[in-house]
């Protein structure tokens, strides 16, 4: 098959880009710089330059593909606003152009909001509705495309998806501790976080590709609850730092912008995901990851 990826010299993207490619689809990726198509280039893949707000060289990698994997993202913390709305209207430009064909398009997801009080699950509907959510509200964008000929999938992807080198959440949150001295967790740090290791979270974007059904949600979920404390204190093992707990008054100035999110409930299961598409999650676990120093240069 014919991948465009978007996303693609990214931390997933590239994760997936491989997986692809083993796995014998013809990937063009799309890349916004020189660094990024000389990255791609060298996996093997086909290179397309453009970003997110390059609508043309969006509509023409999909128009070319026999399948589409949107993950890239803005994620401008800054200004949140300008993220959902480049998102939604790459999204809009995307299934647009899929209309009618019946052709398949994976799209990036999360699992923050999808329930009070439990894990959520791929049952659950995405809380995200309309262009000022987050995300611009695209999950559900999506998924109504599907009634217009589009297989459109979610793959909704646990809030820390690890490994040696990740940038995201938990390299934050360990800069955070390196740079106070103490590693934190939000008041008690009973607030649980989902997990899952990059590799498996490209395999089941691949899976998606391959046979997920129109309107299904996917979780990339290894690990299903996992309390901030226990991420904290691998984080303090690792550096040789204290332990503390931060107020969460205090979150945002101690952590940075994370604060918020390391405050949340983000648990989630992937039982219908394992039993529906056999996916077995193979990678080490997180706390396993942080303490074989995946987060060093953090």
């Amino acid at each position: 098959m014919r991948v465009f990826v978007t996303g693609a010299s990214g931390w997933i993207g590239s994760a997936t880009v491989d997986e692809l490619l083993a796995a014998g689809h013809d990937v063009v990726g799309l890349a916004r710089s020189d660094a990024s198509a000389s990255a791609l280039g060298a996996r093997g893949a086909t290179v397309l330059r453009g970003d997110l707000d390059d609508l043309e060289s969006l509509r023409r990698g999909a128009a070319e593909a026999e399948g589409v994997v949107h993950l890239a993202n803005k994620h401008d913390w800054a200004n949140p606003a300008e993220s959902n709305r480049a998102e939604r209207v790459a999204v809009e430009t995307l299934t647009g152009v899929l209309a009618g064909s019946d052709r398949p398009f994976v799209l990036a997801g999360g699992v923050a909001g999808l329930a009070a009080g439990r894990p959520g699950t791929e049952a659950d509907p995405s809380p995200a509705i309309g262009p000022q959510s987050p995300r611009g509200g695209t999950e559900n964008l999506a998924l109504a495309s599907v009634d217009r000929g589009v297989r459109a999938v979610t793959v909704r992807f646990a809030p820390t998806t690890h490994g040696d080198g990740d940038h995201g959440f938990v390299a934050i949150i360990t800069a955070a501790a390196r740079r106070h001295g103490v590693s934190g967790h939000v008041d008690d740090g009973t607030t649980r976080w989902s997990a899952v290791h990059v590799s498996d979270a490209a395999r089941l974007v691949r899976l998606g590709l391959e046979r997920a059904p129109a309107g299904s949600r996917l979780h990339a979920v290894a690990e299903e609850a996992i309390p901030s404390r226990d991420i904290a204190a691998a984080i303090g093992d690792a550096l040789g730092v204290p332990v503390t707990s931060v107020p969460r008054a205090q979150a945002v100035e101690h952590f940075g912008f994370i604060g918020t999110f390391f405050g949340m409930e983000m648990a989630a299961s992937s039982d219908w995901t394992r039993r529906t598409f056999d996916w077995t999650p193979t990678g080490p676990g997180l706390l396993a990851d942080i303490k074989a120093g995946a987060y060093r240069h953090a």
